[in-house]
């Protein structure tokens, strides 16, 4: 008996998603190691926890395409293009991803929708309100280094932006805290 209760396509799809969010996983962790060797421990810091909440994402497409009956499938990353070259550039290209990730979330809804797999629908409700989190903190971001001066801000204004946003409350655990048996 077939107890997959996903199309093939929306398994593909979901797949495909759960990929996008692996590489999503990447790219933060990319600019979290580019951060830290300019010395920005306290944005490493967060980008790091925001690495392992993408791959938390990974996760959750993962399982529920295991619990709906299919088998998610796992393709090779692709390497960041590069580092970013300011911290400007670093928070924009966050920005950058998020909104591509919210447009690729806004097509696996449609295509629940026009299938009628109402559980698929239900489940992406979560990544929109998320998608709708991720834009904002990502906007917040920029904000808070136009305020400190952007690229010409003082040494004292990116120095406490660091701080902040290394002692920012995040879900995530912090990446210095991993271990191997509790990574």
């Amino acid at each position: 008996m077939n107890t997959k209760r996903l199309s093939d396509a929306m398994e593909k799809a979901l797949s495909d998603q759960m990929n996008v969010e692996l590489f999503q996983s990447h790219i933060y962790l990319s600019y979290g190691i580019w951060a830290d060797d300019q010395s920005y421990g306290g944005i490493a810091n967060f980008l790091f926890r925001h690495s392992k909440e993408e791959r938390d994402h990974a996760i959750k497409f993962m399982q529920f395409i295991l619990n709906r009956g299919g088998k998610p499938n796992i393709t090779a990353l692709q390497a960041a293009d590069r580092d970013p070259s300011s911290l400007t550039e670093c928070f924009d290209l966050v920005f950058k991803h998020e909104v591509e990730n919210t447009e690729k979330i806004y097509n696996l809804v449609n295509m629940a929708f026009e299938e009628k797999d109402w559980a698929t629908w239900n489940f992406l409700q979560w990544f929109v309100k998320e998608q709708i989190e991720e834009e904002t903190l990502a906007i917040k971001l920029i904000d808070k280094l136009k305020i400190a001066g952007g690229d010409q801000a003082t040494d004292e204004s990116l120095y406490n932006l660091d701080k902040d946003l290394g002692s920012s409350p995040d879900d995530a655990e912090l990446a210095r805290n991993a271990t191997s048996e509790n990574p």
